[in-house]
């Protein structure tokens, strides 16, 4: 079937069964829909084949199957599906969001931008209209007020002819367009940090919420609620595991737990549990910025405040770029605002899925089958085997890794998100969390985790064996593709947030060990082109001597003397350095010559008398 057939055929059967949802009176997404029509396909148990194109059959058989699991409300599965669906759909990392949150705020301002951008004033009246739009398009960029309150306007007004005055606009108008967007941008920066300024001083400010302190209330209130819902979530996944456990060696207790469906429950609470972790850290890392720029911006404001002091005037040299790195915090700080608001909003609509768990698995039957039974969290399950290591020696080709011996060992991405792969294969798809202080194997370019020393040693003999069961699996219980992080395997279902993490799928360890290595001085013969001139003057000069050249006669002469002689040479003893000593070293000395002038500043008389005394030593005195 042509790709473009089967869209349409494809899409066809997303609307007939949203028609279907929505007569029995569900609501479902077409994105829901569509992933639950690629599951219900991979799923092997329905007997269909990829390879082959639907019939009118299959396409009935299709739709019948998809509506019993959508209209299945009381699934735990439909209930993790639809989860992942909507946080897939909601969720962007930090990055992207503010790249495309600051995109769609360019784009809102493009009508503005272009008005000004693209004017043609001349008159007076003209000039004046383009200077309120300017001042319109700093409000607005900013975000630090509104255009129609008449303070905020006045205060940014202010602002702006301290730093362009209206008549600057003709300069204005000669420039480029990118240059008059490039130059809005840096007023706005320069007025915003300005009126930042004003504020701290008390002089303005007018419009301007404090967003540290919002965000220095708004964050631990949010981490806390978050943090206190993720301990209710993680108290009871440990529940979960403990009743599963206890059923394991019960068949009569397992019987009974059959209509809870609890392992899928399982599964539906470790996902609460890894989305709830994200927008934890995404929340944290948010805290840890905000106080970072809380310090940046009183160190700003204080440099400010020395620079102006009570001058009247000042270099913009030494103001203009504070201004612009007040403005650009603020902007941080605003952008962290639009963060913690989204986010929050996505933890809100998650709380229907969590508070499902009581319809699920009531607390009273979880305290029934509980009793008698210790409840271990992850970090306890870890200790009581910390001390159980893999011994290398009993495997010749498998390599493992240990904290010690490996500069990454945090950062490596195991396999099935850090749970058992060897209990999940033997115990048709239990849940359990994996402890990397044993050991972690590397096979395939991947790696695993295991619960206990003997998981380990099981799955190492047969790793194929029990990767195939774990695919098997998760084509049966499609919520494990996003859970257990399958997207290599199944690559039709990976979801959009991890298509753009697939960076992180190719961390390799970096392994502690002594090496040394050598090598040859010069492996290759060199390339050095010894007739390279790169000087252009040098080679018209080489040009004009062979073109010079084209036009001499080279002549040689031959006398009777030169007539069949030949060139001679001799060899000399090349002269050499001699040196002689005496057996005796001596040395003389020669008097110093000392001669006395007495009578030289004269006397009483007119005449002077001059005495010459000489005082020099005999040389036999010495």
């Amino acid at each position: 079937m042509p790709p473009t057939q089967a869209e349409s055929v494809i899409r066809s059967i997303i609307r007939e069964i949203g028609q279907e949802c929505a007569v029995h009176g569900e609501m479902v997404s077409e994105t829901l829909i569509a992933f639950m029509v690629k599951a219900v396909v991979l799923d092997p148990s329905n007997g269909f084949n990829m390879d082959r194109t639907l019939m009118k059959s299959d396409v009935q058989n299709l739709v019948k199957l998809c509506m019993a699991r959508l209209l299945d409300t009381k699934n735990p599965s439909l209930d993790t599906i639809k989860m992942q669906v909507y946080f897939d759909m909601n969720y962007t990392n930090r990055v992207e969001f503010l790249e495309e949150h600051h995109r769609v705020l360019d784009l809102r301002l493009g009508s503005v931008t272009s008005e000004i951008t693209d004017n043609r004033a001349c008159s007076r009246e003209e000039l004046e209209s383009l200077y309120r739009k300017i001042i319109s398009y700093v409000l607005l960029r900013s975000g630090l007020g509104s255009p129609t309150d008449i303070k905020t306007v006045r205060e940014v007004t202010a602002a702006l002819q301290s730093v362009f005055p209206q008549s600057e606009l003709g300069t204005f108008l000669t420039l480029s367009k990118k240059d008059k967007e490039r130059q809005l941008k840096e007023l706005t920066m320069i007025v915003t940090g300005i009126r930042l300024f004003n504020r701290d001083c008390g002089k303005g400010g007018e419009g301007i919420d404090d967003l540290p302190g919002v965000l220095h209330e708004a964050i631990p209130a949010t981490l806390q609620h978050i943090d206190d819902e993720l301990e209710k979530t993680q108290r009871q996944a440990y529940c979960y595991t403990a009743v599963l456990e206890k059923a394991a060696d019960n068949p009569l207790m397992k019987a009974e737990l059959q209509p809870y469906m609890l392992k899928e429950a399982l599964y539906n609470i470790r996902q609460c549990e890894v989305f709830l972790q994200i927008i934890l850290s995404d929340i944290i890392t948010g805290a840890q910025e905000v106080e970072m720029m809380t310090k940046q911006l009183g160190a700003h404001l204080e440099q400010l405040k020395m620079t102006v002091k009570s001058k009247t005037a000042v270099p913009t040299s030494q103001v203009f770029p504070v201004f612009i790195a007040l403005s650009t915090l603020w902007t941080s700080f605003q952008d962290e605002t639009v963060i913690v608001g989204v986010l929050s909003n996505l933890f809100t609509h998650l709380q229907p899925f969590l508070d499902a768990h009581e319809l699920f698995f009531p607390e009273r039957v979880i305290q029934h089958y509980l009793s008698g039974v210790t409840v271990k969290t992850d970090t306890c399950r870890m200790k009581e085997h910390m001390e159980d290591r893999v011994n290398v020696a009993d495997f010749g080709k498998l390599e493992w890794l240990f904290p010690e011996t490996t500069a990454n060992f945090d950062k490596l991405l195991i396999q099935y998100r850090g749970f058992c792969a060897y209990t999940f294969a033997a115990t048709d798809g239990f849940l359990l969390p994996g402890n990397p202080a044993i050991g972690i194997l590397k096979y395939k370019e991947k790696y695993y985790i295991f619960s206990s020393k003997d998981a380990a040693y099981s799955f190492a003999e047969n790793p194929e064996h029990y990767i195939d069961i774990v695919r098997e699996k998760a084509k049966k219980h499609t919520e494990l593709i996003q859970l257990l992080e399958l997207h290599q395997q199944f690559e039709t279902l990976i979801p959009y947030s991890q298509m753009r993490e697939a960076d992180k799928h190719y961390i390799k360890p970096i392994t502690k060990s002594e090496s040394s290595t050598q090598t040859d001085t010069h492996i290759l013969p060199p390339t050095i082109v010894r007739t390279y001139e790169w000087n252009e003057w040098e080679l018209r000069r080489k040009a004009i001597k062979l073109a010079n050249l084209r036009q001499k006669v080279t002549h040689s002469v031959q006398t009777d003397l030169s007539h069949l002689r030949r060139e001679n040479c001799s060899q000399v003893y090349p002269p050499k350095n001699t040196s002689t000593q005496s057996t005796k070293e001596d040395s003389t000395g020669v008097p110093r010559p000392q001669i006395y002038l007495a009578g030289l500043r004269g006397g009483k008389s007119k005449i002077t008398d001059e005495v010459k005394v000489n005082l020099t030593r005999e040389v036999d005195e010495n």
